[in-house]
């Protein structure tokens, strides 16, 4: 399987439709989905010497940000839509 990866020009196009001024947040571990504030932005050599760029989280405590919110993990297809379970009918006061 040929495994693609999205290159700096791709993550160009795809930021230069957003909101400048938002925050950049990395989203982790699809099953168990957290937040991240992204602190810095590198560009080293892999292992065949070619450039890549990370995107790292910082060291301070409050990088990890908590639960990714469900709307996100769902449009990452890292979990399925949820819906509400159907609400039985309420008893009144002396029903059985």
């Amino acid at each position: 399987m040929v495994h693609t990866e999205m290159t700096v020009g791709d993550l160009i196009d795809r930021l230069s439709v957003c909101d400048r001024s938002a925050p950049v947040r990395q989203a982790m571990n699809p099953f168990f989905p957290m937040a991240h504030r992204l602190a810095q932005v590198i560009q080293a050599a892999d292992e065949t010497g070619q450039p890549v760029v990370y995107l790292a989280e910082g060291r301070d405590p409050n990088t990890q940000l908590g639960h990714l919110p469900p709307e996100a993990a769902v449009d990452l297809a890292w979990q399925a839509p949820a819906q509400a379970p159907p609400r039985s009918p309420r008893r009144t006061a002396g029903s059985k």
